[in-house]
């Protein structure tokens, strides 16, 4: 039994999309989901304690967040940056965004040393597009969603995280930063866990 966290910014759908290739590998391999909400507590406290309560947790991550967080990941897929807006922002009817799009908006990046693909993504634009107003937050949960809702600004955000919040749209960019997404798990795994990781890199 995989004991898998899951919230808003951490949904199960990657098992949902992997779990028949894991059953034919594994058939005795089974799932319990264990809901938590996303609070700087919970992501200290869960990540550098997985395999306690919660075993894993699928989301994004980089050498930099699993060295902040005291936990390992297995990379499952590369996901590009986008953009996420309010429905009746003035970007929300375009398909794709380019950087020109967002000057004099103010776009919200989690603050330095979260993320070393956030924290290039930020010195490119203070670099060369100093007509975006960037703004620090400190923890992607539903409240950054809902200031970013309420504002009208622009958040940095993932496909993924689409269903977080019904008021806003999710929108790709025209750039190349991508950042690792898949399991993130103990540095010291439980042998359920390295099956779990040996059906991953085998279905990969």
């Amino acid at each position: 039994m995989i004991r898998v966290g899951i919230s808003p910014m951490t949904p199960p759908q990657v098992f949902v999309d992997l779990w028949p290739q894991i059953q034919n590998l594994y058939p005795d391999m089974k799932f319990k989901l264990i809901t938590f909400e996303n609070t700087l507590e919970n992501a200290r406290e869960i990540l550098a304690n997985l395999g306690q309560n919660i075993d894993v947790v699928a989301g994004i991550f980089d050498e930099t967040m699993l060295k902040l967080r005291g936990c390992d990941g297995t990379e499952i897929s590369r996901e590009p940056f986008c953009v996420a807006v309010s429905i009746h922002h003035r970007l929300a009817e375009k398909k794709k965004i380019t950087l020109d799009d967002l000057a004099g908006e103010n776009f919200m990046l989690m603050q330095r040393g979260w993320s070393y693909y956030g924290d290039r993504l930020r010195d490119d634009m203070i670099r060369n597009h100093p007509e975006i107003n960037i703004v620090d937050f400190d923890l992607y949960n539903v409240e950054a969603f809902n200031w970013c809702e309420n504002e009208n600004e622009v958040l940095l955000a993932f496909k993924s995280w689409e269903s977080v919040h019904p008021l806003i749209k999710i929108i790709p960019v025209e750039w190349d930063y991508t950042m690792p997404f898949g399991i993130l798990h103990s540095k010291t795994p439980s042998d359920k866990v390295k099956r779990l990781i040996k059906a991953i890199r085998q279905i990969k």
